[in-house]
């Protein structure tokens, strides 16, 4: 995933989850957040930004704010990217090296899953979530509760039963972090859910990055722990 014109810029403040000021060459410029989630560990104020410069005149801010440096390390916050980073890579991840047919957004039930592949006669469907959250080393999801992502792993868990696999990729938006767990702490429900979708079958997956001001590409599998066990 190539951005084809970026800037950096110095992060001042998120006054709304779409919204960011930032400061560009001395000048408070407004730019559109490329992600509803929180990020409060990555955008504080004085961060070094990475912006994306739209070649649209029509649209009301001129930049995307896409990464941002965290204590050094570069996280890319583009929610857009997860699907495409994962959908380019397919054949480099286990369980999809022979995949001849790939659909995106795929209709299932009452959702849209994000991947639909298959291998020959093998079924498989792929739930992508992108990653964000990192404290010391450990990268989590979710950074807010995700009923959405919840109603998401459970329909996965059904999909099962009709003759699919069936993949969550956690895909962490940097590189650094070792290790990979659902969050606990943030959503209770959902993480005990991705783990019991692993105890049924559902195969869980982690990988990071490979993160530049200006590409983000799949890297390596990281690590998973769930509560009680690894």
């Amino acid at each position: 995933m190539i951005y084809s014109n970026t800037i950096n810029g110095t992060f001042i403040e998120r006054p709304n989850r779409f919204i960011a000021y930032v400061d560009i060459n001395g000048k408070k410029e407004k730019c559109h957040v490329k992600n509803t989630g929180r990020c409060k560990e990555i955008l504080v104020p004085g961060a070094k930004a990475v912006l994306s410069v739209s070649d649209n005149p029509e649209r009301s801010t001129a930049y995307d704010l896409i990464a941002a440096y965290k204590n050094g390390m570069l996280v890319n916050i583009d929610s857009q990217v997860p699907n495409k980073v994962v959908a380019e890579s397919i054949h480099l991840i286990p369980g999809f090296e022979q995949t001849d047919f790939l659909r995106p957004e795929y209709g299932y039930r009452d959702s849209r899953i994000d991947i639909f592949a298959k291998s020959g006669e093998r079924k498989m469907l792929m739930e992508v979530k992108g990653v964000t959250l990192e404290i010391d080393g450990l990268a989590l999801f979710p950074d807010a509760p995700t009923e959405r992502g919840l109603k998401h792993v459970r329909e996965l868990e059904a999909s099962l039963e009709e003759g699919y696999e069936a993949y969550i990729m956690f895909l962490i938006q940097m590189s650094g972090p070792k290790v990979f767990s659902p969050n606990y702490d943030m959503h209770e429900e959902f993480a005990s859910e991705v783990e019991r979708a692993h105890s049924l079958g559902v195969k869980v997956l982690a990988y990071d990055c490979d993160v530049t001001e200006n590409s983000i590409s799949l890297g390596r599998p990281v690590d998973i722990s769930f509560r009680d066990h690894s």
